[in-house]
């Protein structure tokens, strides 16, 4: 492995095989590379992995470029290709992160192969706008601690977060200890509530694998739906469980999923 730091973003590299494609992963609204490591055993030794700290998150830069907004995300993934010697790669993107990848398809056609889009939507939506009033209220009267604390039920199933408890609390820890600055945080939940391109997924030609849960708490899997009808070339996977974060509590069917998509073979 790798290590670098492009424009104030935090990245690293995991080699794969000689002529292997590059896959960059792009994490949702925590911006931690370490999101995805229910993934890394799958795609090692199949792929050449990027992931990256969000800028504002992590080891990244904590602070955030004037007006940021979605395709600002868009940008810093187009910022760490470039330092990683990366002339094009499939994008793996959890709901931010997703969302960044659609975006750079718009603004980038050429630096992107497949799309994975994991709980994203193109248009603003009442649910989500709902959900995210909730914690950014919590943030803003109670701080970080109280915020973390609540993230677990829009994130996991309740029968999992009853098995789980001891897990979160060491998460949560973590979590709270590298909690971003509160208007950082809040300038990212902003450009995520404002994000809208509805009216040009049909300009999106790549391959699309959108993947969701039927019982996020989150984003309702009826956005990806839409999404999966409104892009030309797209294909829908929707998993019975997991939650918002089903990458990690339902990883090995989300894993089967994506090496196949990835290799071409769906």
């Amino acid at each position: 492995m790798t290590t670098g730091v492009a424009d104030g973003l935090w990245y690293e590299v995991h080699e794969g095989p000689a002529g292997a494609d590059s896959v960059l992963m792009s994490a949702g609204l925590g911006g931690s590379a370490a999101f995805w490591s229910p993934q890394m055993e799958a795609l090692n030794g199949r792929f050449r992995v990027i992931l990256y700290d969000h800028r504002g998150t992590g080891r990244s830069d904590r602070s955030l470029k004037p007006d940021h907004a979605v395709a600002s995300m868009a940008q810093d993934i187009v910022a760490v290709l470039n330092a990683t010697n990366t002339a094009r790669a499939h994008i793996v993107g959890h709901a931010a992160g997703g969302n960044a990848g659609l975006q750079l398809a718009l603004d980038h056609p050429d630096r992107l192969d497949r799309l994975v889009v994991v709980n994203g939507w193109s248009r603003p939506d009442p649910h989500v706008a709902r959900c995210f009033s909730a914690r950014t209220r919590l943030l803003e009267a109670f701080g970080p601690t109280a915020y973390v604390e609540a993230q677990a039920l829009f994130l996991f199933p309740p029968d999992w977060i009853s098995e789980n408890d001891a897990l979160l609390k060491t998460q949560e820890a973590h979590h709270i200890a590298g909690f971003p600055r509160i208007d950082v945080m809040l300038a990212r939940i902003g450009a995520l509530l404002a994000f809208d391109i509805d009216d040009r997924l049909a300009e999106i030609p790549h391959p699309v694998l959108v993947a969701a849960s039927a019982d996020d708490m989150l984003v309702p899997p009826l956005l990806s739906r839409r999404l999966a009808e409104r892009l030309p070339d797209a294909t829908l996977d929707v998993v019975p469980w997991g939650g918002h974060a089903f990458t990690a509590t339902a990883s090995g069917a989300f894993n089967a999923r994506l090496v196949a998509f990835l290799s071409g073979d769906d």
